[in-house]
């Protein structure tokens, strides 16, 4: 593998300075060879000391030098954003370059989590493309023929890595050997985690330093004890378990670190894995795992269809066949597996997405594979990490972009999600007595709100001795929790109308969704112009 890394390698240089491909591609080409030769900058320095003396500003300069072209102050002229790849490398191969830059942009991810098979596979994919250009302008199916084979073909290592990073804390170490490492007062830490660092996270982690550690051992008891009780509440035997995933935002390594000793306490070792790069394997909607600031949210939503490019059924039935064996091969690790611990945040700036034609789009026919592929892993995944076993628990805490008053919310919220849960589980105790007793629930809008919902309940033969209700506490719902219930979808209908909301961090203006039967049948929304646009925003992010 290294004579390969450096065979490419020595690919790349020359196609800086090479003239067999004609422009515009050229510069295209040329722009990103430019990019992957940092990327081994990066590699090449990793281990020297000195890196481990590089002062804060070198860092940061590091840092945004990786990610220059996708800030948003330069996005409008980078090759990561579809619309100018289209305007200056045209329509029919525009689009597709950009989505080829924006999963080479991953490596900057693999190189500092030293996966060097992620970084030469990317490199190679890039040669392999180039190769085709230089034979003069290819056909787009040509060339997503290649990128194709490449999903196809590595499906078995970024797939299959990430199912046992998700169960097998010594697959995933990274996170917490960079969390354990961390140093009060010396902020060059969040630096080495290869993500994007904004005032967000460092004035995140400056504020926790700021605060006693009785306050420190506050906050992570109430995450973890949140995590223990689910178990106890739910009557599950979290002795059995053996391994907790954590899931955050960079900042709050302080916390995490106490965290993770009381976690190790219960015995519960963690894994800690990163929100994917790659288009193989992450998500639609959302990040899952830890990160640090979305650089640009708006890069992230022109590229979340970029599956697109290689969803058909026999990528579905790989990916599958990849999930089922490495499951199979982890089966013992997967039974010890007892569930997520997650960390939100909350306070950032409000963003509404530009649909932009020139990103690539799924057709309605890759959205119902799409739909079969989620479900189908979802089934997969049960089978080997029981739903019926496993628990979790959220806690959200505010960023500092929430404004001025940050250290007075954060304080509010610490006391918040440390209210007294037996005070609460009485409160919404006498909620439930009252519910049970009910047919439905009529949910009526009022001052404007157009929402008018009769949610149909389950019928008790007695409800002074059964229930329909969850009396769900300060466990795996941080603060204080909910009382909540699955309705029957026979005699649910009505109108939900939410004037402004986010959903995975996307928002809504005048959300509106009409139910028949428990069932969707219209909606819309008044984010864009047209109303098949807002349909649209609705079918893709939400439906």
């Amino acid at each position: 593998m290294e004579e390969r890394y450096y065979l490419a390698l020595e690919r790349i240089m020359k196609i800086t300075s090479e003239e067999t491909v004609q422009e515009p591609y050229r510069s295209y080409f040329q722009h990103v060879a430019y990019f992957l030769l940092r990327i081994h900058d990066v590699r090449d320095s990793y281990h020297t000391m000195i890196r481990e003396r590089m002062p804060l500003e070198k860092l940061e300069a590091e840092m945004q030098m990786l990610y220059y072209d996708v800030l948003p102050q330069n996005y409008g002229s980078s090759y990561a954003n579809p619309a100018y790849a289209v305007k200056v490398l045209g329509e029919k191969l525009g689009a597709f370059l950009s989505a080829l830059y924006a999963e080479l942009r991953g490596d900057i991810a693999y190189v500092y989590e030293e996966r060097d098979e992620y970084v030469l596979v990317g490199n190679e994919l890039f040669i392999e493309i180039y190769n085709k250009f230089e034979e003069g302008i290819p056909t787009l199916d040509s060339l997503k023929e290649v990128f194709y084979w490449y999903a196809s073909d590595y499906c078995d290592v970024l797939a299959a890595d990430r199912i046992r990073e998700q169960v097998d804390p010594d697959a995933c170490d990274f996170a917490v050997k960079k969390i354990m490492e961390s140093k009060t007062g010396d902020l060059r830490y969040l630096y080495r985690f290869g993500e994007y660092i904004s005032e967000n996270e460092k004035k995140t982690a400056e504020y926790l330093e700021s605060l006693p550690q009785q306050v420190i051992d506050k906050m992570a008891d109430t995450y973890t004890e949140g995590f223990r009780i689910g178990f106890i509440n739910a009557g599950k035997d979290l002795s059995k378990k053996s391994v907790v995933n954590i899931r955050y935002v960079l900042g709050f390594e302080r916390v995490l670190k106490k965290a993770i000793d009381n976690f190790e306490k219960m015995g519960l070792r963690p894994t800690i894995y990163r929100a994917a790069a790659s288009v193989i394997t992450r998500s639609r909607q959302g990040k899952n795992g830890f990160y640090g600031a979305q650089v640009n949210k708006q890069y992230d939503y022109d590229h979340k269809d970029d599956l697109g490019l290689i969803l058909d059924k026999q990528f579905v039935e790989r990916k599958l066949e990849v999930m089922r064996t490495v499951f199979e091969q982890n089966r013992e690790q997967a039974g010890r597996f007892a569930g997520p611990a997650v960390m939100e945040v909350f306070g950032e700036k409000p963003f509404v997405p530009v649909s932009k034609p020139e990103a690539i789009h799924l057709t309605k026919e890759q959205e119902k594979l799409l739909l079969n592929l989620n479900s189908r892993a979802g089934q997969l995944t049960n089978e080997y990490i029981k739903g019926e076993e496993r628990s979790f628990t959220i806690i959200s805490w505010p960023v500092p972009e929430i404004g001025p008053c940050y250290p007075e919310i954060f304080q509010e919220i610490i006391r918040i999600n440390t209210l007294d849960a037996k005070r609460y589980e009485e409160v919404q105790q006498i909620l439930i007595d009252a519910l049970d007793k009910g047919e439905f629930v009529h949910i009526l809008g009022r001052d404007g709100n157009k929402t008018d919902l009769r949610v149909k309940l389950y019928g008790l033969e007695d409800a002074e001795k059964e229930t329909i209700f969850e009396n769900c506490v300060a466990d795996v719902n941080i603060p204080v929790g909910e009382v909540f219930t699955s309705p029957m979808l026979e005699g649910t209908e009505g109108t939900l109308f939410v004037s402004s909301v986010y959903l995975n961090e996307l928002q809504y203006e005048n959300l509106e969704i009409h139910f028949k039967e428990g069932m969707t049948t219209e909606y819309t929304c008044t984010n864009f112009a047209s109303e098949e646009e807002n349909k649209k925003y609705i079918d893709d992010n939400i439906l």
